[in-house]
């Protein structure tokens, strides 16, 4: 009673692609795997980038007058 045959899981298996459909499956899959493959390559470089002293961040004219950029001091009304 606590595990599937190989025929429960046949049938699962045809009812999920005539859910989703093979096209979407493999779009499933494929974004899965990008997935897991980046977040290795991130693991890799966060590991090399962890054993390197980090450089001190230096603000540039270029980032303060950038439109893109909020300004976060409050103004009052008058």
């Amino acid at each position: 009673m606590g595990s599937f045959s190989i025929w429960h899981w046949l049938i699962v298996l045809l009812v999920v692609v005539l859910i989703f459909g093979t096209k979407k499956l493999k779009n499933i899959g494929s974004d899965l795997g990008g997935a897991v493959k980046g977040f290795k390559d991130g693991m890799k470089d966060g590991s090399a980038s962890a054993d390197a002293p980090a450089a001190p961040q230096q603000v540039t004219a270029n980032k303060v007058n950038d439109p893109n950029t909020v300004d976060v001091d409050a103004k009052t009304k008058s």
